[in-house]
């Protein structure tokens, strides 16, 4: 992509510019750069100051290395490596301190931050020691698997920046972002390559493990037979999702399966599931959540069928994901991508005037303006929508689980819609590769064909397809797992990261309270084997 300032790209070419600019002007003068870790550098030696009498009396545990990028990642990595050290493991800090991974920055700026950063992440010695991405040496060639690795990363790290699955290589726009996610996975897996294979972690620790660096140093972990911790969060408080060499965005849950869906749930589990099920239909937020997951309260299924128009033909109901999302990212299974799959499969049903087909564009494209909305991907399928199908916009003022009390089939991609669907009783076929799929609930298609005679067979005799007794039950309690289980505790979200270290402390999280509360988790994280209380 075009170099923003051609002057600081020359300068920073040229030998210790950077460096002298930088202790003699710049490092004690407010920054006005995006990236800016100034706040966690004040913060630093007073908490560095809690965690050395832990770290002194702590038993040895764990080589860590923990990688992180964008000043955001870096603040929470560098708290949790300190609650890492305070219990004992050896923690090495490896920043790649970039602000913008969709655009090129200078190289004199980019000399810059990685200076900040070591400024600002110095406090942290002796307890963690600290190195910079960009100051590796890479290894000079990669396997080809991890070549591989690169382009599909680039690709979705493209799509996840345009919100959108086509990536026109024709586009110049497209195309220079595409080169430069190339460029920088490329350096990313080569100095991966060659740090991991001369240093040999333990484990390796990663935020998202998907797109991105973070995505390349996943994946090169794995090739190395590394173990590899990846990590993220949901929408509420106190809670992170962890994964065990996987990425965390790819939702296996299939440890959580055989270790816990055998088990019955209780009245009070029921009650707890019914009582998030209840909030979300009812436009309000739940727990320590400040996610609203619909924007207009439930008017009742009767009101919705009317104010939709619908009559008393059968109704299928397709829920959409946002295009983009790292959530949808690398689960296609028979279609190429979501869009293909909602394209052929409108298509399919503008000729089945026997039953009336509901597309509900995801709520959540409202806070993705950008992005390109599911019901344009409709209007380019049908440029003249036939009566029996009908498309709800993400801000249409329509409630999702009215749609779901009176949907006679479901049809999901990887939205836990198609979850809640199966836990009213109703079919729900399964098209991408999601958390829920398989479990024995969903009709679970594996290519074009079987999605096709799918569709004709469930929509030949719809009763005879409804879930039963023992189906509804696995649904719900799967849903449990998934929504109470699957997140553990932990003090600090990524977002209003600051906030919440205000209500926990690093003193309060090495103490007993925070210890009896976060110390599975923190095992977790280090790759220990997990033990369900």
């Amino acid at each position: 992509m075009a170099k923003t300032n051609t002057l600081r790209e020359l300068l920073g070419d040229m030998p210790f510019t950077a460096e002298i600019d930088w202790a003699l002007r710049q490092r004690n003068r407010p920054r006005k750069d995006h990236f800016n870790l100034s706040r966690l550098q004040k913060s630093l030696p007073a908490a560095r100051a809690v965690v050395e009498p832990f770290a002194k009396n702590a038993k040895r545990g764990r080589n860590v290395l923990f990688f992180s990028t964008l000043h955001y990642w870096i603040e929470q990595s560098t708290y949790l490596g300190l609650t890492l050290a305070g219990l004992g493991h050896k923690v090495t800090l490896l920043t790649l301190p970039y602000s913008e991974w969709h655009k090129e920055m200078d190289k004199f700026t980019q000399r810059q931050r990685v200076l900040h950063t070591r400024d600002a992440l110095s406090a942290l010695s002796p307890l963690i020691e600290h190195a910079s991405f960009l100051d590796l040496r890479p290894a000079s060639v990669l396997p080809e698997r991890i070549q591989a690795d690169v382009k599909e990363i680039s690709l979705w790290d493209c799509q996840y920046t345009l919100m959108r699955e086509e990536v026109d290589m024709d586009d110049p726009k497209d195309r220079a972002l595409y080169d430069l996610r190339i460029q920088r996975n490329t350096f990313a897996a080569k100095a991966a390559f060659e740090y991991l294979q001369s240093h040999k972690p333990d484990v390796v620790l990663i935020p998202n493990g998907l797109i991105l660096e973070m995505g390349i140093v996943f994946r090169v972990a794995r090739y190395l037979n590394i173990d590899a911790v990846t990590y993220e969060f949901n929408d509420q408080r106190e809670q992170i999702w962890l994964a065990q060499n996987s990425s965390i965005m790819q939702q296996d849950t299939d440890y959580l399966v055989n270790a816990r869906c055998h088990l019955p749930i209780t009245d009070e589990m029921f009650e707890r599931l019914a009582d998030l099920e209840n909030a979300r239909r009812g436009a309000r937020v739940w727990g320590k959540s400040k996610r609203l997951w619909q924007y207009v309260s439930s008017q009742g299924a009767q009101e919705t069928r009317k104010q939709l128009g619908l009559d008393e033909r059968p109704v299928v109901m397709l829920a959409a994901n946002v295009l983009g999302d790292s959530l949808t990212l690398g689960r296609d299974i028979f279609a190429a991508s979501m869009t293909e799959w909602i394209t052929k499969t409108v298509q399919y049903f503008a000729k089945r005037t026997d039953v009336q087909l509901v597309i509900r564009v995801h709520p959540g494209e409202k806070l993705v303006p950008q992005a390109k909305s599911m019901g344009a991907v409709v209007r380019e399928a049908l440029p003249e929508l036939p009566s029996h199908i009908h498309v709800i916009g993400a801000l249409d003022k329509i409630n999702t689980y009215d749609l779901i009390e009176f949907a006679n089939v479901g049809l999901a991609y990887t939205t836990t819609v198609g979850l809640e669907t199966a836990m009213n009783g109703c079919p729900v076929i399964s098209c991408g590769k999601t958390h829920y799929r398989g479990r024995g609930f969903t009709l679970d298609p594996n290519s074009w064909d079987e999605y096709y005679a799918t569709l004709e067979k469930v929509l030949a005799n719809i009763p005879a397809h409804r879930l039963n007794e023992k189906q509804t039950e696995l649904a719900w309690n799967y849903a449990y797992r998934f929504f109470f289980e699957y997140p553990r505790p932990f003090p600090w979200r990524l977002m209003n990261f600051w906030d919440d270290l205000e209500v926990w402390p690093l003193e309060k999280v090495l103490s007993e309270e925070g210890l009896h509360q976060f110390k599975d988790t923190f095992d977790f994280l280090v790759n220990e084997p997990f033990i369900w209380k």
